[in-house]
């Protein structure tokens, strides 16, 4: 059954307003912290950009898209404000789900606040740096077994033999090296397949080797 959400965060990230528009309303920017959400970057009202009708554009302060269709809406609103030492993000997501809501909700929830944590990692580490983006989007096994693969085995602030672990909440963990962020979705814990995603800063990424470390 279809029924409307909407999910707000405020957080505070570090860099320009001018920093934090690039990586939410360019699709290179977005794949420095999510994944590549478009061709280049929207310029005005009414345009069709990333699947989405621009609805404001207000650069650097305010963006917001909307795609809908009969039983479909998802609505994304960035307003952008200066900050002492970085800029404050005010988010809104929101729609309709179909199917199991509470899943849905729970996962669109849970993942926001991990792409939030890694717009906030991208802009303190590699801000001006070329993405470089790979996603895994079904891989084998269940999260812990994902995560024995790449050999993360360790809590917030430690290390392994990727980096440092820079976010963990359940099945959602981050880890950060000098040249790379490295998250993995563990979308299994609502009966989805676990992904993988890859932010390489240091040249394209090896889509092969990777395949093979997280799914052998």
């Amino acid at each position: 059954m279809s029924r409307e959400f909407e999910i707000r965060r405020e957080v505070e990230l570090p860099g320009t307003p001018e920093q934090l528009w690039d990586a939410v309303a360019t699709g290179n920017g977005a794949a420095g912290w999510m994944f590549p959400t478009g061709e280049g970057a929207p310029t005005a009202v009414g345009e069709v950009w990333a699947g989405h009708t621009v609805t404001v554009f207000d650069p650097p302060r305010h963006i917001a898209v909307r795609a809908e269709s009969d039983d479909f809406t998802n609505a994304l609103d960035y307003q952008i404000e200066a900050a002492p030492g970085g800029a404050v993000l005010r988010y809104v997501h929101s729609g309709i789900l179909t199917g199991d809501w509470d899943a849905q909700y729970d996962g669109a929830s849970r993942h926001t606040d991990f792409y939030l944590h890694s717009l906030g990692e991208y802009l303190g580490h590699f801000a001006g740096r070329d993405p470089h983006y790979l996603g895994l989007d079904e891989v084998p096994g269940t999260t812990a077994d994902v995560l024995a693969r790449l050999g993360i085995d360790a809590q917030v602030g430690e290390r392994t033999a990727l980096g440092v672990v820079d976010y963990r909440d359940g099945t959602m963990v981050g880890v950060r090296s000098d040249d790379a962020l490295v998250r993995v979705y563990g979308r299994d814990v609502w009966g989805w397949p676990v992904g993988v995603g890859v932010h390489s800063f240091a040249g394209p990424v090896d889509e092969a080797a990777w395949r093979e470390k997280a799914a052998a």
